[in-house]
């Protein structure tokens, strides 16, 4: 997929987020490596701890679609920040579980500028199912 279908699609993912209470809208887009997407939107609720992340969103949307971590190339964010917007821990915890650790990230700035960057440089001594099964 090239870089401007990547922000295209990504944009629409921003533009229908549900951010009514923070005002800070972020898309998320899963690319499989078939080509096939599915994109994720950060949407919230009044009860703050209810609400849900564009990468989550994403995420689960491809698991719940039958995908799992081998199928996936890449994650692509977008959100209205100063830097590239990278995602908070508790998507970083689930990016870690759900995607291989040498998986692409692209992160956008609304202007078009992006960083790429692997998901094992997101989350350094990660707490994963090795730390579960240890002796």
């Amino acid at each position: 997929m090239k870089i401007e279908e990547k922000y295209e699609l990504v944009l629409k993912a921003y533009q229908n987020a549900y951010a009514k209470y923070s005002l800070f809208q972020v898309g998320a887009l899963v690319i499989l490596k078939n080509g096939q997407y599915y994109l994720g939107s950060n949407i919230e609720n009044a009860s703050y701890g209810l609400t849900n992340c564009a990468e989550r969103s994403a995420l689960f949307a491809t698991y719940s679609n039958g995908y799992r971590k081998n199928d996936i190339a890449e994650l692509v964010l977008i959100g209205k920040s100063q830097n590239y917007l990278y995602p908070c821990g508790a998507c970083r915890q689930v990016i870690c579980e759900l995607m291989e650790k040498d998986a692409t990230i692209t992160l956008f700035k609304l202007n078009k500028e992006y960083k790429v960057i692997k998901v094992s440089e997101l989350l350094p001594n990660l707490f994963d199912e090795r730390e579960l099964n240890a002796n």
